[in-house]
């Protein structure tokens, strides 16, 4: 029964559900807002005691095994000091949907991941979160600022960041985090116009998208919007 209403939520934005899908089992009960404050709840904890929270990883597992119902898709840096479910309180299996890379960007699979999680997964909210002293940020400003280049496939992934980092460059203050601000907001704003499976479940207030920066020395997640 709840794979019905999983495959209800993904024809009613134009997806079809094959044999395959793994959303089999009930969706979850949260809101957007619910999600949210779940994640701020989550990472005030990790900044108060930064210790794995206790977990028992065997049965969330089985718990797990035949379908999965996260109620929040994060698009996070690939930065090893960036682990999603830690910064977010220690969250078990089954609970974050997340995709990484440098930069935290939406490319066409980032991007189908995404839709996948909103509109066949039921995950309710989506978080662009950015961090401090991103690599790949800086290196998008190191462009702007110093005509930078970069080897291989590098240059090409930090291209989507370098309007950002045009758009804070005269700001003053810390170039580097006003451009992983920057950036973060502006992923977050651009999903809509990109997928229209996704504007139809923010437009039915299904989804909420927000952007965060999370800071590196104090652990905490600031959410920008």
């Amino acid at each position: 029964m709840a794979g019905v209403g999983l495959a209800a939520v993904a024809a009613g934005v134009g997806l079809s559900l094959g044999p395959a899908a793994a959303a089999d089992g009930a969706g979850t009960s949260l809101t957007p807002d619910q999600a949210l404050t779940r994640l701020q709840d989550g990472n005030a904890r990790f900044v108060a005691n930064a210790q794995l929270c206790a977990a028992d990883l065997n049965a969330q597992r089985g718990a797990v095994a035949k379908g999965q119902a996260p109620w929040a898709t994060i698009v996070s840096c690939a930065d090893s000091r960036v682990p999603p479910e830690l910064v977010f309180g220690g969250l078990g299996l089954g609970e974050l949907f997340i995709t990484r890379n440098a930069g935290n960007l939406v490319d066409t699979a980032v991007l189908g991941t995404i839709e996948y999680g909103a509109a066949v997964l039921g995950s309710p909210l989506i978080v662009v979160l950015g961090h401090s002293k991103c690599g790949a940020v800086a290196a998008a400003c190191d462009v702007v600022v110093k005509n930078a280049t970069f080897p291989g496939s590098i240059g090409p992934m930090i291209e989507p960041i370098v309007p950002a980092a045009l758009a804070v460059r005269d700001k003053g203050g810390d170039f580097v985090d006003a451009a992983v601000r920057e950036s973060a907001i502006r992923t977050a704003a651009r999903l809509p116009a990109r997928s229209s499976v996704v504007a139809d479940l923010v437009a039915k207030g299904k989804v909420k998208i927000v952007s965060a920066r999370y800071d590196l020395d104090s652990g905490k997640v600031e959410f920008l919007g």
